[in-house]
């Protein structure tokens, strides 16, 4: 079923009963390229989801053969263009720096939802893809998929996320290499670097392997999922010290809650503890 209409996206739910949504990027027929309007759509999209009380969980695919092959050169055409065309170097960079931030910001989105976003990848994952990716909580992909941090092979300095999210996941030497190679990367190397968790044969194993794990997330208790998800993302720009003291200042106030006392019950019950809704 789908939820909203959106031009770049689509939002679905495969079981009406199920927390679990699927965001998927939909420009096909461009290999899901990132549009200037998905930079708009995108985190809308991922707000509602967040707001959403029925929401739980998110993942995160592409239609048709590839997750994303990059930013759309057109998109690329139309700013620099823009830029370049003004006799005003001062108000066309500052205006260039809006548009930047603004794109950021879209990618960004995705660590500032609260709900766990688990990315799917299959075919390509290129360029703005892999800013993307590397911004998901957890990532899975297929033996066919493959990566490259592509921008250096365009003249551009990666500016959504790669080259600031990458050396955390993969490693700092890792990151570099791949990010001034932009050399080709398949799923099995991305599983050896860590960039993904687990390589399933096919899309359609992928789909109801990924579809069980996150029906699992989605089942425990919401404030715990949101809070281990804020708490690792902070965690990871904190001194260990500052660390600790984050997450005794978040527990202290979202320990003791109705989920605690659910699961208290359900296990001096032997039965599955259910959650209300966040």
């Amino acid at each position: 079923m789908e939820t909203q209409n959106y031009t770049t996206i689509k939002i679905t739910q495969q079981n009406p009963n199920s927390p679990v949504f699927t965001l998927s990027l939909n420009r096909p027929h461009h290999s899901n390229a990132l549009s200037l309007q998905f930079f708009t759509e995108f985190p809308n999209a991922i707000s509602s989801l967040d707001q959403n009380p029925n929401v739980a969980l998110i993942l995160l695919s592409g239609t048709g053969n590839h997750f994303c092959s990059g930013i759309d050169l057109t998109s690329i055409s139309s700013l620099t263009a823009d830029v370049q065309s003004s006799s005003d170097r001062g108000r066309s960079g500052e205006k260039l720096l809006r548009q930047i931030k603004h794109m950021q910001d879209a990618i960004t989105s995705i660590e500032n939802c609260r709900k766990p976003v688990i990315a799917c990848v299959h075919g390509a994952c290129i360029g703005g893809g892999v800013d993307i990716v590397s911004a998901c909580d957890v990532r899975y992909c297929t033996e066919d998929a493959f990566f490259s941090v592509k921008e250096v092979d365009l003249a551009i300095t990666a500016d959504l996320g790669s080259l600031q999210r990458l050396p955390g996941i993969v490693g700092f030497g890792n990151a570099m290499e791949l990010a001034l190679t932009a050399r080709r990367f398949s799923g099995l190397e991305a599983k050896e670097l860590g960039l993904v968790s687990k390589v399933f044969g096919c899309r359609e194993e992928m789909e109801e392997g990924v579809r069980v794990i996150a029906e699992g997330i989605a089942a425990k208790s919401p404030l715990a999922v949101i809070g281990t998800k804020r708490v690792m993302l902070k965690s990871r720009d904190l001194t260990l010290d500052q660390g600790l003291d984050h997450v005794a200042t978040w527990n202290s106030a979202t320990l003791l809650s109705s989920d605690l006392e659910a699961v208290m019950k359900a296990h001096l019950r032997k039965t599955k503890p259910s959650f209300s809704k966040l």
